[in-house]
């Protein structure tokens, strides 16, 4: 889900989309490439994303990755789950009363 939200702008190279993980949670949530790339492939290989070869700011060749349609409703989809799921957990959470 982090993933695909990070390439809901704009599309993202890998390290670019590792460094706006990072930066967004102000460094509480860090990406190893070990996990980030292998997830990057599953979701190309579903269709939740497409890559292209480009240029970076500093004129290195890299694989950048856009959302595709499909992957917007993945990303749609998976929101909402998790936002049923901080619902649930709050409601257990919660003091009860005696």
């Amino acid at each position: 889900m982090l993933i695909l939200r990070s390439l809901a702008r704009a599309p993202r190279h890998g390290y670019g989309i590792a460094r706006w993980l990072e930066e967004t949670s102000q460094g509480l949530l860090q990406v190893e490439q070990g996990s980030l790339y292998p997830a990057l492939y599953r979701m190309e290989d579903r269709g939740w994303i497409s890559a292209r070869w480009g240029l970076t700011d500093l004129k290195r060749r890299a694989k950048f990755y856009r959302l595709t349609a499909r992957g917007r409703e993945r990303l749609e989809a998976e929101e909402k789950g998790w936002n049923r799921m901080v619902r649930a957990i709050a409601l257990i959470l919660q003091p009860q009363e005696a």
